[in-house]
């Protein structure tokens, strides 16, 4: 089935209409204010004001209250089509600036400007006559499409105040941009300002330095983490169990260099499909071009090119937790979740044509199992395809064709539901998202998984069949994780920085009341770290144990051990559950005991 598209819901027209009302509200409070732009967006709507009056923050409440008023006037909501340029023209200089004189107009007149000829004109009019038989209008240009009334505009928050460039240019003077969002019922509504307050408590660049997992330096630049002790004890952990399941599913591990030259990426085709997303080229004396790398399967491709192959030989799965950089504007960096720097959880699979389904759905399965272990387990799948009007992809469309009736047979095969979006293929191929939603009800797109057949061609792959003549394999590239830290950022709002045992980097705080429980504490700590293999710390500051306890529950540590005299003395220990509070005395096989199962 096709994917639903916003565009065209109700809920795309009521925020733009919402949008239009604060317009309204916004010329009235206040007067010779200029209008530039009000469009819906995923979350909401926005419009973009020049105000000779500064509007704050604590202005949005009054202009909250202008909007009630207006949309309760059950103002008609009517389209007008303007006969040609220069009636828009007179139209807004004579109806949409409220006779406040043309320089009001001025973004409007640049935006008719950049209408396209022979483009339909509209306006919206919000009309409605007063109680003395006197009409009211609020005109403005857009293109729609709105709701019929602006009584229907009743559940909405003014939610921000930013500042924006006109046009999105620098040069251009910086507008004030006011953000608002609206539903269509007051439950939707406080939902969604419910999830706001919680992701502000789950954000993960707040927890990840409060935790102690990673860290950003203003000297070593935007969207490149640094990871500290117990982010890299986190990463490691989740390195080690995708390893142990690849292995498991016969993956070969192979390593590869930062930099290439030029030429394996212009045999790719990335320099010209991603050259916007590369960082700068580097020369050597030698006049040899390098790029830092930003992806890895021509790397992967040259190691099994570098051998004949055999029909027998395939299917071929070399995994890599391959380091990648990619130019992402400032604007667009997000702490982890989208940064300049990040690992690939990678694997491409050379397999034969009779393989492709069978490799195909055990790589889907590798997916769902690693989902399921970290707790995500409310996903949908997202078959991206090739956009036809578009001229981006490589390869012929019989390739296409085939790759996507793959990934589609997968699917019904597995009895995985997915949405068609066209447009969303890789350059080289069409690919299924797997989509996540999280503790928030919010969508990410995560692990990845593409069927190509045009890098084998580019790139000339062979294996001998059994008729003894060469044969060309076709590639799958797959990342269940997508990447480590866009991964780390999304489990950390998702458990709010309390991660699942097995995961948590440190699983158990040892509590020693005093000095004197200090060497008994080591011992156990030994222990535990030695013969269970498990993460733990010693706290032997002079602190209370009121303050170890609340400090431990604070860094999200899953278990407790507290030792006294008495625990000493009767060989138990006193167990605290980050969850579940105080558990009482219990000897240390019990203990490990009750964890195993979490392991």
């Amino acid at each position: 089935m096709e994917a639903p598209v916003y565009e065209e819901s109700y809920l795309y027209r009521l925020r733009h209409s919402a949008a239009h009302l604060m317009a309204q509200a916004l010329t009235e409070l206040y007067p010779g204010i200029k209008l530039a732009i009000g469009p819906p967006i995923e979350n909401g709507f926005y419009y973009d004001v020049d105000s000779s009056v500064p509007i704050r923050e604590e202005d949005l409440t009054k202009i909250e209250v202008k909007m009630k008023e207006l949309a309760k006037l059950d103002q008609r909501i009517v389209r007008i089509v303007a006969e040609d340029r220069d009636a828009a023209r007179t139209k807004i200089l004579e109806e949409t600036t409220l006779g406040q004189g043309p320089e009001v107009a001025e973004y409007k007149l640049q935006l008719l400007e950049a209408v396209p000829d022979g483009q339909e004109i509209s306006f919206y009019d919000q009309q409605r006559t007063d109680r003395a038989g006197v009409l009211h209008r609020f005109i403005d240009l857009c293109r729609g499409p709105h709701v019929d009334t602006t009584k229907e505009v009743k559940h909405f928050k003014l939610m921000s105040i930013a500042g924006a460039y006109w046009r999105g240019d620098v040069k251009n003077k910086q507008l004030t941009r006011i953000y608002g969002t609206a539903f269509e019922t007051q439950e939707e509504l406080e939902t969604h300002l419910h999830n706001l307050e919680e992701a502000r408590k789950r954000d993960h660049r707040i927890l990840g330095r409060e935790l102690g997992l990673f860290m950003f330096s203003p000297r070593v630049g935007p969207g490149l983490p640094l990871w500290l002790p117990k982010g890299a004890t986190l990463r490691d952990t989740m390195v080690g169990f995708l390893k142990d399941e690849q292995l498991k599913r016969g993956y070969e591990p192979v390593v590869t260099p930062q930099i290439a030259s030029i030429r394996l990426y212009e045999k790719s085709g990335h320099v010209i499909t991603y050259k916007d997303k590369m960082f700068p080229f580097m020369e050597d004396e030698e006049k040899e071009t390098y790029i830092l790398k930003p992806m890895n399967c021509p790397f992967h491709i040259e190691i099994y090119q570098s051998q004949m192959r055999s029909y027998r030989d395939l299917p071929v799965r070399y995994a890599e937790f391959g380091t990648v950089h990619r130019y992402e504007q400032s604007g667009e960096v997000t702490g982890i979740l989208r940064a300049r720097g990040f690992t690939q959880d990678d694997a491409h699979l050379f397999v034969r044509p009779d393989q492709l389904l069978e490799e195909f759905i055990g790589v889907v399965d590798l997916m769902k199992t690693v989902l399921n272990r970290l707790g995500l387990k409310d996903f949908k799948a997202r078959l991206g395809t090739k956009d036809p009007a578009s001229d981006k992809y490589i390869g012929h469309d019989d390739n296409w064709t085939a790759a996507t009736s793959a990934i589609e047979q997968a699917c019904q095969k597995m009895g995985v539901d997915y949405f068609v979006s066209v447009g969303d293929a890789a350059f080289y191929g069409p690919k299924l998202d797997l989509i996540i939603k999280d503790a928030l009800g919010r969508d990410w797109q995560m692990g990845t998984v593409q069927v190509d057949y045009n890098l084998p061609e580019r790139f000339e792959l062979e294996y001998i069949g059994e008729d003894s003549k060469p044969h060309r394999p076709i590639m799958i590239h797959r990342a269940p994780f997508g990447s480590l830290e866009r991964m780390i950022g999304l489990l950390t709002e998702q458990y709010a920085g309390a991660f699942p045992f097995w995961l948590a980097p440190v699983q158990i705080a040892i509590l020693p009341i005093s000095d004197r429980h200090v060497d008994a504490a080591k011992e156990l700590y030994l222990k535990l770290r030695d013969t269970h293999k498990l993460r733990v710390q010693v706290d032997e500051r002079r602190e209370t144990l009121g303050k170890k306890i609340r400090e431990a529950q604070l860094q999200k540590v899953p278990y407790m051990l507290v030792l006294g005299d008495r625990d000493i003395e009767m060989g138990t220990v006193g167990v605290r559950s980050r969850e579940d509070g105080d558990l009482g005395a219990m000897t240390l096989e019990a203990f490990i005991e009750k964890i195993t199962p979490s392991r």
